[in-house]
């Protein structure tokens, strides 16, 4: 009798610590996808700020300078990466990584997510300027979508309607059209087609990611995104001249070095809550980097602030938490 009394009080020790491991476990990822999207939003900020300087701001066309502001902010995160690697003596694994089945299904999400999505990102960012980050973010709903389609990830009620409320106030905020931007309509299709992408990345970085360290995974999406950009795209966008003297101007590449500096933190805690909370939930808690990017355009850039910016900022916060958790959670006592 004694005997299974003290059998099952040990069950339900043992279920009381996996459930408080996984309940951490929960936590952790999504403290990650929070951070991911405030730096984000840094990262977003920093890019338009070095796009401000010669030779960048005067470039010709509208390829060129978005490109190599892409190209050198992923290299730059890319060495940031691998310094940090170098200390927890991570380097040997980065080639280790790329022969694996995880290691090249995530080479695929890398070029998705960062030679296209965010070439384009950077386009819409210079055509429709902080207007196009909350339309990026509706990336949250495109990898719930993928993610239900390859990765039987089927989203709840609660979950759905947290991303139509992320779409929704994406198009409050793009509702009034702002002045003095011609071209504001393609910068908005860039960035939808940015948001497509990085759905897809958010597939495979959540199928590679699970199997693969995150800072070693990371550290090759930003080096490979950087040097395809800068080897073959901008050359193919005849930016090389632009490229040179940017490198000689200094003052963009200050901001560039700082703007993947945060790039390389949110690509590292995106990566991670893909892996720990599951790929919408992850993108749901990235995408709040619209809220923190029109904020900080808003106080750092002199960007009009705008009831739709107001109000569609606040939905698509709203939206995040709705699918991150259950907000009447929080009126709930005890562990229930």
């Amino acid at each position: 009798m004694n005997s299974d009394k003290s059998v099952l009080q040990t069950q339900v020790s043992a279920e009381t610590k996996m459930n408080a491991v996984g309940k951490k476990f929960r936590i952790s990822g999504i403290a990650n996808g929070l951070i991911s999207g405030l730096t984000y939003g840094i990262y977003s900020t920093l890019v338009m700020v070095a796009s401000g300087f010669d030779p960048l701001v005067s470039a010709a066309g509208f390829l060129a300078a978005p490109f190599v502001c892409s190209g050198l902010n992923d290299l730059f995160a890319g060495i940031w990466l691998l310094i940090y690697n170098a200390k927890q003596g991570r380097l040997k694994e980065l080639l280790r990584t790329l022969k694996t089945k995880p290691g090249q299904m995530l080479v695929i999400g890398f070029l998705l997510g960062g030679p296209i999505a965010n070439g384009a990102y950077l386009i819409g960012l210079a055509m429709a300027g902080a207007y196009a980050i909350p339309i990026s973010a509706t990336c949250s709903l495109f990898g719930a979508l993928f993610a239900w389609i390859f990765l039987k990830q089927r989203p709840t009620k609660r979950v759905v309607f947290g991303m139509v409320l992320c779409v929704f106030g994406a198009i409050i905020i793009n509702f009034v059209k702002p002045e003095g931007a011609p071209n504001f309509t393609l910068g908005i299709i860039c960035a939808l087609i940015a948001a497509i992408a990085w759905g897809l990345e958010g597939v495979f970085s959540s199928f590679g990611g699970a199997m693969i360290d995150t800072d070693v995974a990371v550290n090759l999406r930003e080096l490979i995104s950087g040097l395809v950009v800068l080897i073959l795209i901008v050359p193919l966008v005849g930016g090389m001249n632009l490229l040179g003297g940017t490198l000689a101007a200094g003052t963009p590449i200050l901001w560039l070095i700082l703007s993947g500096l945060s790039a390389a933190v949110s690509f590292v805690c995106w990566y991670k809550a893909n892996s720990m909370v599951g790929c919408a939930i992850g993108m749901s808690l990235n995408v709040t980097y619209a809220f923190w990017g029109v904020l900080f355009c808003v106080l750092f850039l002199g960007q009009t602030l705008t009831p739709t910016i107001v109000v569609g900022s606040v939905v698509i916060v709203l939206g995040a938490i709705i699918v991150t958790m259950n907000p009447l959670d929080l009126f709930r006592k005890g562990d229930a």
